[in-house]
């Protein structure tokens, strides 16, 4: 039903194109670190949603717990959405790796950036993460310019970081977010 839906409102009635790899449901990759860019605006929550129940791909994410009220919780909880304290001082990176390892299908979204304001670098968490957990990293673009995700193959973190953020900043760089000023960009 959410692929329905989804295929309904994005590509039917916003235009909004995906590329790349549509078959993530298909190749069974049970856990995974996705990851979308440039995140400039609070509706990317909402397309991102939208290119995720497109292609069937199940995945959590994480908000802040504040946005976890009613009436958007239910709507927030439905899609995936996992509330977070993110004024405390925790280890948010060991315990989204604990959720890897128990369980046997967990995928999560997250925003390299980590906020919608403009960035030089992107955050470090969601690599920790999927090296930690030993899962690959699925990339998705959010560009408004072109109406248009394109998703990644599965990128296997190395022993090599700078290497790594090299080759994953780059997939992102020149995509036009929806506050085109604060898109990601690699000089």
């Amino acid at each position: 039903m959410k692929k329905i839906l989804s295929n309904l409102f994005l590509l039917s009635l916003v235009g909004w194109k995906i590329k790349g790899n549509r078959n993530l449901s298909k190749n069974k990759i049970k856990k995974a670190v996705l990851i979308s860019a440039p995140h400039t605006h609070w509706l990317d929550l909402f397309l991102g949603l939208l290119v995720k129940g497109s292609i069937g791909f199940k995945s959590n994410f994480l908000a802040k717990k504040e946005l976890f009220i009613f009436p958007i919780s239910p709507f927030l909880r439905f899609w995936g959405g996992i509330p977070v304290d993110r004024s405390s001082k925790n280890n948010l990176v060991q315990q989204i790796v604990n959720i890897f390892e128990n369980k046997k299908e967990f995928r999560i979204s997250l925003s390299p950036e980590g906020t919608r304001q403009k960035v030089e670098k992107f955050k470090t968490g969601f690599y920790f993460i999927a090296k930690a957990a030993k899962v690959p990293i699925i990339m998705i673009t959010m560009d408004y310019e072109n109406k248009t995700s394109l998703i990644s193959e599965p990128f296997y973190p190395s022993d090599n970081e700078e290497k790594d953020f090299i080759q994953i900043e780059k997939f992102f760089s020149g995509v036009v977010g929806k506050i085109k000023e604060n898109s990601f960009r690699v000089d």
